[in-house]
Parts: structure tokens; sequence; C-alpha cells
């Protein structure tokens, strides 16, 4: 026996059917956030004192880039996400919804490109 209402069956509404991978996609960006951000604490203090082309060199080094890099684009996927749930649990109008989610996707993606740019600019010897 279905709970839906005949009219929510003859219009195909419903569950979206993607709450689960949001959920999971924000767990997973949160966990690998942790270590992400522990060897960037410990790259910035490795760093200090270094002068500028010792810093652009260290960011050079390939494994390094990589890390930056990972944590840029998890950061901008988790904040992305979590901007999401909290513009659909808290602005009600349509019109202002949509306008917020695509505000929040322009920026994050922006935010991200930016990161990355730099991370690959300073690696390639910028």
């Amino acid at each position: 026996m279905s709970m839906r209402t005949p009219l929510s069956r003859v219009r195909g509404l419903g569950s979206a059917h993607e709450g689960t991978g949001h959920f999971w996609k924000q767990r997973l960006t949160a966990v690998a956030n942790i270590p992400l951000t522990l060897g960037l604490v410990w790259f910035v203090i490795c760093a200090l004192g270094s002068s500028h082309a010792q810093f652009v060199a260290s960011v050079g080094n390939p494994l390094v880039a990589a890390l930056l890099i990972l944590l840029i684009v998890s950061g901008a996927v988790h904040m992305k996400l979590g901007m999401q749930v909290i513009i659909e649990d808290y602005v009600h109008g349509e019109g202002a919804k949509l306008a917020a989610i695509m505000g929040n996707i322009f920026f994050c993606v922006t935010a991200g490109l930016i990161g990355v740019l730099a991370v690959l600019k300073l690696s390639f010897g910028g």
C-alpha cells in the first residue's frame, strides 16, 4: 500500500532519490578534509621562515601540489553541499531558493577554480 496520493503518483512527484548520495558525499569530503587539513597545517608550520623561492619550490613538489589541490577540491565540494542543505532548509521562497542555490554553485566552483589555478601557477614556477 502506497502512502502517496493518486495525484502524486500521476505527476511522478516524490522523493528525489538523491538524499543518501548527498549525505555520503558530505561525509566523505568531511573525512577527507581531516587528514588534508592536518597536512596543510604541517606544511605551513614547516614553511614558516622560508623565503618565497623556497616556498614556491616546496609547492612545486608534485606530492605537495596534488595534496593541496585535493584539499581545495574536497573543501569546495564540502562547502557547496553544506550550504545547499542550509539554503534548502532556511530559504522558503522558491525563486529566492533557486537564486541562492545557483549563487552557491557559482561561488564554490569559482573559489575552487581560483585555488587550483593558484596552486598550479606556484607549482609550475610562479
